[in-house]
């Protein structure tokens, strides 16, 4: 025995193979995995624990254990953490590890592999401005991510939000979320497609109530084309306060009423203007009858005379600067700039509303049936009192360029919290609709014997189409060129004219008229005595991607909008149509469509498109109706034109 120890000595002195000191556990092994949380999966949460710790009204302690397995390149995303801090929230600790697919751990992180960055997005409310980022990125997959960290937060207004599943092909093993209450304290939540059995009960620990939720197997879930957001379709529970206090400003939220109240008191008093500013406001619309037109004198006031800048110093998330100081410095974040608009407004003699909206063409609108902290920008509501129908004007305060009156896809069609000292209500932002967010273009179409052309398109462009559009008109024509030249879907031409025209300043939208001239080259090369032509040259709709097995969400249809093409073929004398594609009309829930083409008496020959499509919800069983319906318009738009040569 004397001699073996002295062997076993010598091997681990030596370190031979497989005689080394033990090493860490094995930990998220690939190979453990089921097959079925695999499927159609780029990554998989092996294990989540999320914990938010309520010590008071004023402070809250949120922690995160996540382990995540990466299997292809498509789901490094989640190699990588990003933990939030400000003034309000702080880093207790980070920690991470990286493991291979046996499950043996590479390394550890280290203080030296986490960054210190700059969050400000330039337009929040309130919103933690840095943030220290790890990546723990491997070449090989799959392998195995895993972070701990904890976040203490004297901001408790915003509780945690679970969502153990917030993208498409993550697959979930384990997640759990826990919520520790001091006793009478009461926590508000709302749950959302939770599986059977997530919820557990509630328990009382020593001093504390504790509410829990845990899943496990979600497989991952694919995109499914024109679909709800997925944080619809996936579990969910949010949590909000019933009472709370940031840096000594208590508050409840059990209704809107109370958060605008809040909200409200924070910011009373800060809208005292200078005597002079208040002479030189009511000086900006002496003897201007039209309220509207009063309005947009202090409006087209405040946008040549400030600029935004971004605060987000503790509760200067929430509390603006005061008037006088934007009077003086020129410059404010939202909230500022919305307060000083609206005391210039008051002082001349014109009442308006801040109110707080969540900001962002990407973003879903607030969940109205849950009273909470939701919202990331303020704008400005301004009741006409003198409209022969109640009407309302609302007003970006922070853009130097936004068209009077007109919230667009930034704020529109969503719903915004009017700050009232007896406390608000939910109102909603305008809505742009089909017959608001146009699209109208003419096009003139020279083409010549040998099939080559000229043209001239006039596309006028309003509502939510404008905003796609109206920031071509301050670039450099050499940069114009290049964003319209991706834009037309046309296989050959040169640009030889680019114009661009703002509607006037009393249009009921905003709008602007793009002009272009272009060369097309073989646009109908002749097939012996015979041209084949596309009248729809630029408004070709695709048919959307057949659903792959049965269809599992509603349909959704975010965007509506209305095109009107109206195309005029001028043809040599040596060209007539020798047979015109049968006019389609289509009608149904989904939106409705026609085209035609119709020979004139002058020998031109016209083509009329137009397609409407609302913004509209659907059961999923509908969804290869609308397959039908796309395809028939994809197919119409194809359409060709045959042209007979009359002179071969």
């Amino acid at each position: 025995m004397r001699v073996l120890s002295l062997s076993i000595a010598l091997a681990l002195a030596a370190g031979l193979p497989g005689l080394a000191a033990p090493g860490p556990a094995l930990k998220y092994a690939v190979a453990d995995l089921p097959a079925a949380l695999r499927e159609n999966a780029h990554a998989v949460i092996r294990r989540q624990d999320e914990q938010l710790l309520v010590k008071s009204a004023a402070r809250t302690v949120e922690t995160t254990h996540r382990a995540v397995t990466i299997l292809d390149e498509d789901g490094a995303r989640w190699a990588s953490e990003l933990v939030y801090y400000s003034q309000l929230n702080s880093i207790s600790y980070f920690r991470g590890a990286v493991y291979d697919a046996m499950g043996r751990q590479l390394r550890q992180l280290r203080s030296q592999d986490i960054r210190d960055i700059s969050l400000s997005d330039g337009f929040s409310l309130a919103s933690d401005a840095r943030g220290r980022v790890a990546d723990l990125s491997q070449p090989t997959y799959p392998y195995t991510v895993e972070f701990d960290y904890e976040v203490v937060s004297d901001n408790p207004l915003f509780y945690s939000t679970w969502r153990p599943q917030p993208v498409e092909q993550l697959a979930v093993e384990q997640a759990t979320f826990k919520v520790l209450m001091p006793a009478g304290m009461a926590l508000r939540y709302q749950e959302q497609q939770l599986p059977a059995g997530t919820a557990q009960p509630k328990r009382t620990q020593g001093s504390q109530e504790v509410y829990e939720w845990q899943v496990h197997d979600l497989a991952a879930r694919e995109e499914e084309t024109d679909a709800p957001p997925l944080a619809e379709l996936t579990p969910a529970v949010y949590t909000a306060p019933a009472e709370f206090e940031v840096q000594g400003h208590a508050g409840r939220l059990t209704s809107w009423a109370d958060l605008s109240r809040w909200t409200y008191e924070l910011n009373a008093g800060r809208d005292e203007l200078p005597p002079a500013m208040k002479a030189a406001a009511a000086a900006l619309v002496q003897g201007e009858t039209d309220e509207r037109a009063r309005i947009r004198k202090v409006y087209q006031f405040l946008q040549a005379n400030t600029r935004y800048i971004s605060v987000q110093l503790g509760l200067g998330g929430w509390q603006t600067f005061p008037a006088s100081s934007v009077a003086a410095n020129g410059y404010g974040d939202c909230k500022a700039l919305t307060n000083y608009c609206q005391a210039l407004l008051g002082a001349a003699g014109i009442k308006a509303h801040a109110a707080l909206v969540r900001a962002g063409s990407d973003e879903q609108d607030i969940r109205t049936s849950f009273p909470s902290s939701q919202f990331n920008h303020v704008i400005l509501c301004v009741p006409l009192t003198k409209s022969a129908r109640p009407d309302t004007v609302w007003l970006e305060c922070t853009s130097q360029t936004t068209p009077f009156g007109y919230m667009g896809g930034f704020t529109g069609n969503r719903h915004a919290l009017l700050l009232l000292p007896e406390g608000g209500r939910l109102i909603a932002t305008p809505r742009y609709g089909a017959s608001e967010n146009r699209q109208e273009r003419l096009t003139h179409v020279y083409l010549d014997a040998a099939g080559n052309a000229t043209a001239t398109l006039r596309t006028l462009s309003t509502g939510l189409e404008y905003d796609a559009v109206s920031g071509l008109a301050g670039l450099e024509l050499a940069e114009q060129k290049k964003h319209i030249s991706r834009r037309l879907t046309l296989p050959n031409f040169t640009l030889t004219k680019v114009g661009y025209k703002h509607t006037g300043p009393t249009a009921p939208l905003p709008g602007i008229t793009e002009t272009l001239a272009l060369t097309l080259p073989a646009l109908a090369p002749p097939s012996g005595k015979r041209l084949f032509l596309t009248p729809n040259l630029l408004s070709r709709l695709a048919p959307p991607q057949a659903t792959v097995g049965e269809r599992q969400a509603d349909v959704v249809l975010e965007h509506a909008f209305t095109q009107q093409d109206t195309l005029q073929l001028h043809l040599p004398a040596s060209l007539h149509a020798e047979q015109l594609p049968t006019p389609v009309q289509l009608t149904t829930p989904f939106g409705t469509y026609h085209s035609q083409l119709t020979a004139l008496p002058d020998g031109t020959i016209q083509y009329i498109r137009r397609l409407v499509m609302p913004r509209t919800r659907f059961a999923r069983t509908e969804y290869p109706a609308y397959l039908e319906f796309r395809r028939k318009i994809s197919a119409a738009d194809k359409a060709q034109l045959v042209l007979l040569k009359t002179d071969a």
